[in-house]
């Protein structure tokens, strides 16, 4: 018995170092082609993260080295957050996905049509983005030194614009929603949004470094960006993200991307139901499905190659999210039927991502025939 537990424990070994190998060799080559600055990743297997590591530099004026320390900017993998939090205050039964969402933030202006905390969860509310229309920006003084810290304030940067189309009528992304449904989960939550975060988001899963990127609070091991400008790799600019907390603005090392991406998989936040049910693509008024579901975005993998989901094509169709932003490029995809998943951060905000994460997916996830 004693030898065969060792030739397992053998086989374990090789395939991690296989893993390593692959691995280290895949993303050093990508750095190389894509002109990155910093990169951490990580990857889990059935259920359990198998491999973190970062590359590249975290300041590369300073020559500081990206560890798994390192904090990079989620950027929109924010909303998978904020549908994670309004998902288990519908578990409670403190949040009505059907209801509009005036009930919870009756400072919002009334809009042509209802729009209810399910269309904010699937972006089907009409609420607009950054250029698909008007934002009309609310000016008035506050008496707070930083007043989009109140995610009720922070409506006051796009409440008063028109809206882009009718509920339900059509999928059109928009960060703006995310920061109105955080509105509505603080309300019905009865707690500050970012603290329902940390209580029942990183605290159960042992998220020590998650945290909203504040610029006045001092955060130690904060990744600088960089851009391109004129064909050089050069220092990015490093604005304030507050406002826009749940749509985008958290930050943490690859470890605590990583244990959010298992506790997912795991069922640690949500019941499997409630998980099925964020994981479902959402269909518009006309009953066209589209590539979102409640927080969550899909993707379609076929022969090592990651792509934004079409309707009618047969490739594996996986779950997550991405996110693009000053100072970053970020990727949460997993496989919940096989426990797998990845998780990509970098502090270059003209990486390719998705051929970067479609890289290392090839290497966890060999190509496999089309379905």
């Amino acid at each position: 018995m004693k030898s065969v537990a060792t030739f397992f424990l053998c086989l374990l070994h090789v395939s991690a170092a296989s893993l390593t190998v692959a691995v280290d060799t895949a993303m050093r080559d990508e750095m190389k082609q894509q002109e990155l600055v910093g990169l951490a990743v990580g990857v889990i297997q059935n259920g359990r993260v198998e491999y973190l590591k970062g590359y590249g530099w975290a300041d590369r004026e300073k020559q500081t080295p990206v560890t798994r320390q390192t904090l990079f900017r989620w950027a929109s993998i924010s909303k998978s957050l904020t549908g994670v939090t309004a998902m288990q205050l519908w578990e409670r039964g403190q949040l009505e996905l059907g209801a509009d969402v005036r009930r919870y933030v009756p400072e919002f202006p009334a809009k042509p049509a209802p729009i209810s905390v399910r269309h904010l969860l699937c972006h089907q509310g009409g609420i607009v983005h950054y250029s698909n229309g008007p934002v009309v920006v609310t000016v008035r003084g506050y008496k707070q030194a930083n007043p989009f810290e109140s995610v009720v304030l922070a409506l006051d940067t796009f409440k008063r614009s028109p809206v882009v189309n009718a509920p339900g009528e059509k999928y059109a992304y928009t960060t703006h929603g995310f920061i109105l449904l955080s509105a509505a989960v603080e309300r019905a939550g009865k707690q500050k949004f970012a603290l329902q975060v940390r209580d029942r988001i990183a605290k159960p899963l042992g998220m020590t470094t998650l945290q909203p990127d504040y610029q006045w609070v001092r955060i130690p091991n904060r990744a600088v960006g960089y851009r391109k400008q004129d064909g050089k790799v050069v220092v990015s600019t490093d604005t304030d993200v507050s406002w826009k907390l749940a749509g985008g603005g958290f930050i943490s090392n690859i470890d605590d991307l990583a244990k959010f991406a298992n506790g997912l998989l795991n069922h640690r936040l949500v019941k499997p139901t409630t998980r099925a049910k964020m994981w479902t693509q959402q269909k518009t008024n006309d009953d066209q499905l589209t590539g979102y579901g409640l927080g969550f975005s899909f993707k379609q993998y076929e022969k090592g190659e990651l792509s934004s989901w079409k309707a009618g094509r047969t490739a594996v169709v996986l779950v997550g999210h991405s996110g693009a932003q000053e100072k970053t490029r970020t990727y949460m995809i997993l496989w919940p039927a096989k426990k797998m998943a990845v998780v990509v951060m970098t502090n270059s905000q003209h990486a390719n991502i998705n051929k970067l994460t479609g890289r290392l997916l090839s290497i966890v996830w060999p190509p496999e025939p089309s379905r």
